[in-house]
């Protein structure tokens, strides 16, 4: 049960909301900096290496949460540069990393590690960091709800 009163929500969100996008700016453009991609092919290539280096194309949609149409154009042209194939499977299409795509993000694990450490991370006490992580748990999970 929520202990936020009327109007308190929308500040909440507004802050979160805040939090969320300065965090998430200044953790992208270095990694994007030192990569060389962009955020949404970089979206892509963290979510194959997390699976393994392996997706059906439409699980890879459901993940990120984005419209089948924009990521089968972002295939196309991560394909195009070598970082991903795509092979007709029953039932939809397998995408997977190729070996410039594992290079790529190989090498920029690191700088993500570090940015989100800088922006995230030491900006918060390892109470805080754990108390984040659960409560991000639980949204995801749908638990708690009011």
């Amino acid at each position: 049960m929520s202990t936020v009163g009327p109007g308190e929500g929308t500040e909440l969100w507004l802050r979160w909301k805040r939090a969320y996008e300065t965090v998430r700016a200044a953790v992208i453009a270095e990694t994007t900096a030192a990569s060389g991609v962009s955020e949404p092919e970089l979206s892509v290539l963290a979510c194959l290496h997390e699976s393994g280096g392996s997706l059906r194309q439409n699980a890879l949609a459901a993940v990120l949460g984005w419209d089948r149409t924009r990521l089968s154009h972002l295939l196309t042209r991560m394909a195009d540069r070598g970082y991903v194939a795509r092979d007709k499977v029953a039932n939809g299409v397998e995408v997977a990393l190729c070996p410039e795509g594992r290079h790529v993000i190989d090498a920029t694990l690191p700088t993500l590690e570090t940015a989100t450490r800088r922006h995230l991370l030491d900006r918060l006490g390892p109470d805080d960091a754990r108390t984040l992580k659960a409560l991000v748990d639980r949204l995801l999970s749908g638990e708690g709800g009011g």
